[in-house]
């Protein structure tokens, strides 16, 4: 498909999970270099505002609240003439629902970009194939722009940090009483669903270790939604961690993996995060394939992923087994520790 030419106004279509729009970073960094002087605006959910808050590469974050005040027929009308009055020249969708890409429609957006599909493909000017098999959903996203003549570097993402957040996580840790030579690992024990949750008592075997063994300082982090799995943590260890759970935000989280010398943390979007930094990290992985949301990054990432004759990906969220979580143990992880960080 020929390279798109000269639009001025572009609006981008996110998808709605944390870690997918992190992954449509590259994407959105090519489209910029693409278009050095166009507007480009990003319409996303409000629960992924602040992967993207910040990023140089976005102009403006345009909130689409499906669930909220977007959720009636009239507000989607006059959210659709709010589209209309910024006279977009081309929308990309990475999203593929159709509800979407008819607002875009209907807004009078003459240049519509995405995947085809049985329900949507008459209301695309510009349609691309979908893609077959098994792929990384940073190439996933970056092949819709690919396919309009746009280059992608997909080897990193973005996650953009300001100062603000970088001075309040020095407070924090001041607090908790680390100095600035002490040596810091975050272990992340949350995950949107639980099959892919690491053991909570290996999860407490390791830190007293790394606490004991190695007089390392241990910080665990987590959302408002992680509070009670990481009290039931801290009640299974000996030695005491400092607990940032429902204490930062996601940017101030990013501040604390800039200064750790390792993060520890399932498949989720805290592990890709630290992964888009550059921190070390070790990915505990499970029913979820390292090949479709493997981390990328231009730092140490170690993935420890056991067979045991599951099917992977495996998305049985009512998976009561847990094998494939089960099968790694505190001395697995401990091992490639020693061989991320110095501990001798």
């Amino acid at each position: 498909m020929d390279r798109i030419q000269d639009k001025k106004r572009i609006l981008l279509v996110n998808v709605n999970w944390l870690g997918d729009v992190l992954f449509s970073t590259p994407a959105i960094r090519a489209i910029r270099k693409a278009f050095t002087s166009s507007s480009i605006s990003c319409m996303i959910v409000p629960r992924v505002k602040e992967i993207l808050e910040g990023n140089p590469n976005i102009d403006e974050l345009i909130i689409y609240d499906e669930e909220g005040m977007h959720k009636s027929l009239l507000a989607k009308v006059k959210f659709i003439a709010q589209l209309k009055k910024k006279k977009f020249d081309l929308v990309i969708l990475f999203h593929r629902s159709f509800t979407r890409t008819l607002i875009c429609y209907l807004a009078g957006i003459p240049t519509r970009v995405g995947y085809s599909t049985f329900k949507r493909a008459f209301l695309l000017t510009q349609k691309i194939k979908p893609q077959i098999g098994s792929m990384h959903k940073i190439d996933y996203l970056s092949n819709i722009v690919n396919a309009i003549g746009i280059e992608t570097d997909n080897s990193f993402c973005d996650f953009f940090i300001q100062d603000s957040n970088r001075v309040f996580v020095d407070k924090f840790l001041f607090n908790a009483g680390i100095k600035q030579d002490d040596t810091i690992v975050v272990l992340n024990p949350g995950g949107n669903w639980q099959p892919k949750r690491w053991m909570k008592e290996n999860f407490a075997r390791l830190a007293d270790k790394l606490i004991t063994d190695f007089n390392l300082k241990v910080i665990i982090s987590g959302g408002l939604k992680d509070i009670d799995l990481v009290g039931q943590i801290t009640k299974l260890m000996n030695q005491k961690p400092v607990v940032a759970c429902g204490r930062l935000t996601l940017k101030q989280l990013g501040a604390l993996f800039e200064k750790a010398k390792l993060v520890i943390s399932a498949d989720s979007s805290p592990l890709h995060i630290a992964a888009s930094l550059g921190t070390k990290i070790i990915g505990l992985y499970g029913p979820t394939s390292v090949d479709i949301t493997g981390p990328r990054g231009r730092g140490y990432i170690k993935i420890i992923q056991k067979s045991i004759g599951c099917k992977i990906p495996c998305y049985d969220s009512e998976c009561i087994d847990f094998r494939c979580m089960k099968v790694i143990i505190a001395k697995d992880v401990l091992d490639e520790v020693y061989k991320a960080i110095d501990l001798h």
